[in-house]
């Protein structure tokens, strides 16, 4: 029987996190689309999805004994007592353990996505390797997903489930905190004493014009109402939180600077 564990490179007793930890980092080193071995891809696929699923672990770990379908074994000296014995509830049981359905495979995968497929969501196309080939596999992403979120596409490779692990580029503007999108925002300090506007344009693409009341305190935070990423199963969407970053100009009139110095000297 082949070792899964050994295959994730992790001890029998490793728990949930660790088996999706070593299975992240050998699929992302052995992946073909990265120019891994396809072959070594597929049984750390097959490895995962055993040992991540609780049901197929139990039965892993603990294989059923083969033998006799009475649970005896030959030459094992076992013999039934008869009775009072239920044979229509004994051959009912076999029956049943027997003719149960089996469920068919799943396969998992990790797709990366930009944080305006996020705030957008649609269609993507991913392409699979499986056992039995190469698929390409569409799929909607949800609007709102969080990091690591997982999603469960039904029958869509060969009848067999897909269970896709979204994970989320770094955005080099926002910052995302659950539904909330924070940044920077650049201010001269001129600005905060007498107060001014500026455009800012948010994660959908709308630009908007914000103001910026006189005598505003240097990093003080500024909100944009709904402007945020949607909230995974409704139709609220959270905020941006703009946070105000005051800098000295490097031309100031003269004027200016006197009259400040005048005011001090008063």
């Amino acid at each position: 029987m082949i070792d899964h564990y050994s295959t994730l490179g992790v001890g029998k007793n490793a728990n949930a996190d660790d088996i999706k930890k070593a299975y992240r980092k050998l699929a992302g080193k052995h992946h073909p689309d990265k120019g891994g071995d396809t072959a070594t891809f597929q049984k750390i696929e097959e490895a995962y999805r055993i040992l991540s699923d609780p049901n197929q672990r139990q039965q892993y770990d603990n294989p059923m004994p083969q033998g006799n379908p009475f649970g005896g074994f030959p030459g094992s000296g076992f013999h039934f007592n008869m009775n009072g014995f239920n044979m229509d509830e004994l051959f009912g049981q076999m029956f049943k353990q027997h003719h149960q359905p089996q469920r068919n495979n799943v396969f998992r995968t990790t797709f990366w996505i930009t944080l305006e497929q996020v705030y957008n969501g649609g269609e993507e196309l991913l392409k699979l390797q499986t056992p039995t080939g190469l698929h390409m596999v569409k799929v909607n992403i949800p609007q709102g997903i969080m990091d690591g979120g997982q999603v469960r596409y039904e029958k869509v490779i060969e009848s067999n489930d897909l269970i896709v692990e979204y994970r989320i580029h770094n955005h080099l503007k926002y910052e995302r905190r659950i539904n909330d999108l924070y940044c920077n925002h650049p201010i001269s300090v001129l600005d905060l004493i007498v107060g001014s506007t500026f455009e800012f344009i948010t994660i959908s693409g709308k630009n908007l014009g914000v103001t910026v009341p006189p005598k505003t305190q240097p990093h003080m935070h500024l909100k944009l109402s709904g402007q945020g990423l949607p909230i995974h199963g409704s139709n609220a969407y959270g905020d941006q939180i703009i946070l105000l970053k005051p800098f000295i100009p490097d031309n100031i009139d003269s004027r200016i600077t006197d009259s400040i110095l005048q005011s001090k000297s008063q």
